[in-house]
């Protein structure tokens, strides 16, 4: 039996298949509480602490009304200014600081390993909420459990994720979980901004896939079941003007999905900038605010699962 009771949440690769498909199904029964009740008590008393020192709106509000719909309540804060960062306090002052007030803790940083330094140095669960361009878990069980839930299954569908495929937390940890239940994918992007080697080498020989990358989106729409569109980071970029060069390179409209199949469903992690036209956002295609709902079951699942309820 699943027991991920005091667990750091820290990269999917951390995750046994059969976590991660009981965390799925969790989330299946509590979107089945909100639908009917929309709040359950089961963590009536706990106290979630979410330590964003990067921007957030769906991560953060998503935990924040999880934690709510459970029962239990919420401290924290959305950026390091009003904090003690901002005299200087390290984030291991602050973790072991925190670890006093609160049963669970979700943290986005933007230095990679931030996560599982605080893993190591708290005595209570740490939900990774992105830290760098490493990883972003929760995102990514999100994404496995709106891809099963429109489609039936995650099995044989194939996946086309689209944009920074270099700088983007989610699409890393994305390809690595879809493999791992056994879908297919194809990789767009421009090559400055091709998935690194390190994740493609990983998928050819864990798990013996045939990655085919393209430029150019005209060559792979027809063919998709899925497209995952993520937005070109600006943010990450160490240089602004290799930026410029590539924003917008992707755009998503009714024209460019003239051809797709008639099933086709459009995700994206949000917040969008270009890629992904308005006109679209009406249409049978447009999942990504679906997407952005499940969060809130799937986050449920995972905070009532590392309290051990």
């Amino acid at each position: 039996m699943v027991n991920l009771k005091g667990k750091d949440i820290i990269s999917l690769r951390e995750l046994k298949k059969d976590e991660i498909e009981y965390l799925l199904s969790r989330a299946a029964d509590f979107e089945k509480i909100l639908q009917k009740e929309g709040y359950t008590n089961i963590l009536e008393g706990k106290i979630l602490a979410t330590l964003f020192y990067e921007p957030s709106t769906r991560t953060r509000l998503s935990f924040v009304t999880a934690m709510h719909r459970l029962g239990g309540n919420v401290i924290g804060f959305s950026g390091p200014e009003g904090t003690s960062a901002v005299k200087g306090e390290n984030l291991s002052d602050t973790i072991r600081t925190i670890d006093n007030y609160a049963d669970v803790i979700a943290i986005r940083h933007p230095e990679e390993g931030s996560a599982k330094l605080a893993a190591q140095l708290s005595t209570r669960p740490i939900i990774n909420c992105g830290d760098g361009s490493h990883a972003h878990p929760t995102q990514t069980l999100l994404d496995l459990y709106t891809i099963r839930k429109e489609k039936g299954k995650i099995n044989g569908q194939k996946v086309a994720l689209v944009g920074d495929l270099k700088y983007g937390r989610t699409a890393h940890t994305l390809a690595y979980a879809l493999a791992l239940f056994g879908a297919d994918m194809i990789f767009v992007s421009p090559e400055s901004l091709s998935m690194p080697k390190d994740v493609t080498t990983e998928l050819k020989d864990k798990f013996e896939i045939e990655i085919k990358e393209y430029t150019k989106l005209e060559n792979i729409v027809k063919d998709a079941d899925v497209l995952y569109i993520t937005r070109i980071q600006k943010e990450r970029f160490p240089d602004p003007g290799e930026y410029e060069k590539v924003k917008g390179a992707y755009k998503i409209d009714l024209n460019v999905l003239e051809n797709a199949k008639k099933d086709l469903i459009v995700l994206h992690p949000l917040p969008r900038v270009y890629e992904i036209d308005p006109e679209l956002d009406n249409t049978k295609f447009a999942k990504y605010f679906k997407q952005a709902y499940y969060g809130i079951p799937v986050r449920m699942a995972i905070l009532a699962s590392v309290l051990g309820k």
